[in-house]
């Protein structure tokens, strides 16, 4: 067996323990595994073993830059899976990410909006799945929307022409006990709650985009319908 075989094995062997935890997470929840969707945060990680975890079974890959993630797109094809934006999206990368992904969840102010809906047009693309990111952990080095800005940035992506609200996303703080991150996490589902009783996600139920490696059975005990995970999948990140 050769160093890549091994290698691939391996990542199977993850990918299958990481989907065993999902659905006794989302049992204890009272719903099935099929409700949460396993996004494999791919930053850091090269083409290569993207390839790997597409044929691993993994339809739905995670990239935090624009920058980054192209030259992956390009080389395994924009159809290959789903791409989801899962960074910090400068507005100067805005036309560039409506091209390359399929979705992404770190919508934070109302001119970011303004310019995803503008290239939407421009390009054109008819339709732009987003989801906010919401800051409630209110650490300085994380991006998101505080909630007291939520109503006016939920009205600015529902009164755009091209951009779809699906749901939201919240990164909260680390604690070495991931049960800590449990209300951060229940927050996110009333927000989701409130806002899916005003109709903003078009009858849906709104995706909760919540929960990495180290806190996502805590998130899916909470509600979470798509998890970021990427060390219990690829491993530890490559140093760049």
């Amino acid at each position: 067996m050769s160093l890549a075989d091994s290698t691939d094995d391996e990542l199977r062997l993850r990918v299958l323990g990481v989907w065993s935890r999902i659905e006794a997470a989302a049992k204890r929840s009272g719903r099935p595994r099929e409700a949460v969707k396993l996004i494999a945060v791919s930053k850091t990680h090269p083409a290569d073993m993207l390839r790997a975890a597409i044929e691993a079974g993994l339809t739905d890959l995670g990239e935090n830059r624009v920058q980054e993630a192209e030259p992956k797109i390009d080389k395994l094809g924009r159809e290959a899976a789903k791409w989801h934006l899962i960074g910090h999206l400068q507005s100067n990368k805005a036309r560039r990410a409506v091209q390359l992904f399929d979705a992404i969840h770190s919508i934070d102010s109302v001119g970011l909006v303004e310019k995803l809906d503008r290239a939407c047009r421009e390009l054109p693309r008819e339709e732009l799945p987003v989801l906010i990111q919401v800051d409630l952990g209110h650490e300085t080095a994380k991006s998101g929307a505080d909630e007291t800005d939520l109503p006016g940035l939920v009205g600015a992506v529902t009164s755009s022409e091209r951009l779809k609200l699906i749901g939201f996303m919240t990164l909260p703080p680390f604690f070495q006990e991931a049960e800590l991150t449990r209300p951060f996490f229940a927050k996110l589902r009333g927000l989701r709650d409130e806002y899916q009783d005003r109709g903003v996600f078009g009858g849906a139920p709104g995706e909760l985009s919540m929960g990495m490696t180290h806190d996502f059975e805590v998130a899916i005990e909470e509600g979470a319908t798509m998890v970021r995970i990427g060390t219990a999948i690829f491993g530890k990140r490559e140093t760049r």
